[in-house]
């Protein structure tokens, strides 16, 4: 009984020093190689891409619906720039009226020269009101016709608002009237004079006059609420399938028989950035390709917190 103890114990000790760790370093070995061969040589025939597949670029119909071209700029109240005042007659000035910085009104005399041929006294009067600054005479000084005698900065404000040169288009033929809003101020009101400026630099903006009537500061912020047009029951398209976007475009149109896509001219109405109206060379229900092709897809921003009251946002595009 002792012996068959003993060989029992020796065959224990045996297989856990070395059958079972020779066992396990074999499991393990296959781990690894299933592991390696699914990393670095996969089952060819998964791998094989049928040569019918390909990427298909989407497309969509064309459909009825509405566009509102309407167009909120952000800007500022400012005032309406200086302008010299010139002599108007040969003289001398006989007295001054009006102090360097006053406020005048329109129709006030600021001074009076004694004209020389004929010889008589002429006051000199405001255009309109405003403030003078850079007062250039006193008495007993001659003048003389076009010479700058002072400047007069007027008591009229406009908005002036920036716009992304790329709105530009949608800027073509807006009225001349658009609505203001002053953060604060008083209720919204109608300027007038719309106008775009595009500076030689390339900065383009907005411009439009404040009513005399309404009590405004220079500095406000203000918003400029412009209405450039409005359709219903037209035909439109998303902007992104358009090659041009103002009076006339080329859309691709997809005959739905697997043959390369139609490049069409288009005549085109009110856009709003997102959709425009065709006015001509599509029909409803025609089928165009969403993209102009060569041009990407937008992808949309996917956001998410990386720690409490941070967000990470990523995008991207693809074709």
């Amino acid at each position: 009984m002792r012996h068959g103890g003993a060989t029992g114990k020796g065959f224990v000790i045996v297989w856990r020093r070395w059958i079972f760790p020779l066992l396990l370093v074999i499991v393990f070995g296959l781990c690894a190689a299933a592991l390696v061969k699914l990393a670095f040589f996969p089952d060819t025939a998964d791998a094989i891409v049928s040569p019918d597949a390909t990427l298909t670029d989407p497309v969509i119909p064309v459909e009825r619906g509405s566009v509102v071209n309407a167009l909120t700029l952000s800007g500022n109240i400012a005032r309406d720039e200086s302008f010299p005042l010139r002599g108007e007659v040969n003289g001398t000035v006989t007295a001054v009226h009006v102090a360097d910085g006053a406020a005048v009104t329109a129709g006030q005399v600021l001074f009076t020269v004694r004209q020389d041929d004929p010889e008589k006294n002429i006051d000199i009067v405001a255009p309109e009101a405003g403030d003078i600054s850079e007062l250039a005479l006193v008495k007993g000084q001659p003048v003389a016709v076009g010479a700058e005698i002072a400047t007069l900065t007027p008591a009229r404000y406009h908005l002036l608002a920036t716009v992304e040169p790329v709105q530009l288009y949608r800027l073509v033929g807006a009225p001349s009237e658009a609505n203001v809003t002053i953060t604060g101020g008083p209720a919204p009101f109608a300027c007038t004079g719309v106008r775009v400026q595009v500076s030689t630099e390339g900065t383009a903006s907005v411009r439009c006059s404040i009513p005399g009537e309404q009590v405004v500061f220079a500095g406000l912020p203000a918003q400029m609420d412009l209405a450039l047009g409005q359709v219903d029951d037209a035909l439109v398209i998303p902007v992104t399938a358009v090659q041009g976007g103002s009076g006339s475009g080329n859309v691709w149109v997809d005959a739905g028989d697997g043959s390369e896509p139609e490049e069409r001219a288009v005549s085109l109405g009110v856009n709003d950035g997102d959709m425009v109206e065709v006015v001509d060379g599509l029909a409803e229900g025609d089928m165009i390709r969403q993209f102009v092709p060569g041009f990407m897809a937008p992808v949309e921003e996917f956001c998410y917190e990386i720690q409490p009251g941070v967000e990470e946002c990523e995008s991207g595009t693809s074709w």
